[in-house]
């Protein structure tokens, strides 16, 4: 099994990724099986700089906050703003306190520094404005979505006034409670004002959509497109609040899949734009049904790489991440009949392999089983093979 997986090998650079495809894909996904490690976000910014400069990708997408990625996108591009507030304020999920996240940002505005506006490398979050344990207030997208359309369309056909929408939205915290993600008594989400605030997102949006040419040509294409990605978040944490004060037993697996189908739909907003790069844990970029065990129960639902794939076909790329060992997490030397313990022979610290091949490998040596998870690290599971584009094997994975 090792001298046919070691024939499979190989460097992690944008060569190799390019020859596991017909052509360049799309959309290019990297999946990593868990978060808050340093270095596999090394790995990633050392091969999405080369697929920048050597295959014409110019966006980088990460599965962080939609809206407050805006931030990171205009210091990127312009340099507007100071790095240390850009990285607190611009990435959710205490993703700005990374060091890897730091280098990716620096590099990104380098590259841009005496670039036209039309070659700048464009930085995006794709994930909704959440967290494990709340969804932030649908005022910030709404509000400015509706100073927007109040700018530049008839004030006759905007469907409410500001003043309205402050009144149904009352104070924030009323939607950020943390104990609504439990207890769904607790949640604003089924209330008369969510009703009239869903029904109102949808108008306006609606309106937007109706309004495109003017708008377009009124500010710009990207203005346009910012406030296309602000009436999807209001709408979806508008749908994402009526779910958490869903007291049925289906609620958990309601939530996790629409906040998927918030990532599929900024994924496919992106990918309309150009050819992008995505990171993400593996379980949201696979084209696979996504599964995880929470408050007791086995939650399933379609992750954004699946619902993607079924609008972008063959344009879009899917690489996994596996690890060897990550001891500092009580991850150690992996079984050798599992996909990662048969990586783990290999000599190289880091390697690609194909997917495909290495389902064929592994084959011809009996059956392969997938350990399994440990809390917060997911390996790999042999029987996704064939829906895998790439593997990007990291052998031991040191504490930061």
């Amino acid at each position: 099994m090792a001298n046919d997986i070691k024939d499979i090998a190989h460097a992690v650079e944008a060569a190799s990724v390019m020859r596991l495809f017909a052509s360049p894909p799309r959309m290019l996904t990297l999946g990593e099986p868990t978060h808050g490690v340093d270095a596999p976000l090394r790995l990633r910014n050392a091969l999405f700089r080369q697929l920048v400069e050597q295959q014409g990708y110019r966006a980088v997408a990460v599965e962080s906050d939609c809206v407050a990625g805006l931030l990171v996108d205009d210091y990127v591009t312009t340099g507007a703003g100071a790095l240390d507030d850009v990285l607190a304020r611009g990435f959710s999920h205490g993703l700005g306190a990374s060091a890897a996240n730091r280098e990716l940002v620096c590099w990104m505005r380098a590259f841009n520094d005496g670039r036209p506006a039309s070659d700048r490398v464009r930085f995006a979050g794709f994930d909704g404005p959440l967290e494990m344990a709340w969804a932030a207030s649908p005022r910030e997208t709404l509000t400015a979505l509706h100073r927007t359309l109040t700018v530049h369309v008839d004030p006759g056909l905007i469907p409410c006034t500001a003043e309205t929408l402050d009144r149904l939205l009352g104070p924030d915290d009323r939607w950020t409670d943390p104990a609504a993600m439990w207890d769904p008594s607790a949640s604003l989400g089924r209330s008369a004002e969510a009703g009239e605030l869903r029904l109102l997102a949808d108008d306006l949006g609606a309106l937007l959509h109706a309004w495109a040419p003017h708008l377009i040509a009124a500010t710009s294409r990207d203005a346009f497109d910012r406030a296309r990605l602000r009436a999807r978040a209001a709408s979806g944490l508008l749908r994402y609040h009526h779910a958490m004060a869903d007291a049925s037993p289906s609620r958990l697996a309601r939530l996790t899949g629409l906040r998927d189908q918030m990532m599929a739909d900024n994924l496919l907003a992106l990918a309309e734009r150009g050819a992008v790069l995505v990171h993400a844990h593996n379980s949201h970029l696979q084209r696979d049904i996504s599964s995880m065990r929470m408050g007791g129960q086995r939650l399933e639902w379609w992750s954004a790489g699946a619902i993607a794939r079924t609008c972008l076909g063959e344009e879009y790329g899917f690489l996994a991440t596996a690890f060897g060992t990550m001891r500092h997490q009580g991850v150690d030397v992996p079984p050798p009949d599992t996909l990662e313990g048969a990586l783990y022979v290999l000599p190289a610290e880091t390697c690609l392999v194909n997917a495909s091949e290495a389902a064929a490998a592994l084959t011809a040596t009996g059956p392969v089983r997938r350990t399994s998870p440990y809390f917060g690290y997911a390996p790999l599971d042999p029987a996704q093979l064939a829906r895998i584009d790439g593997i990007v094997f990291m052998k031991d994975v040191p504490e930061d």
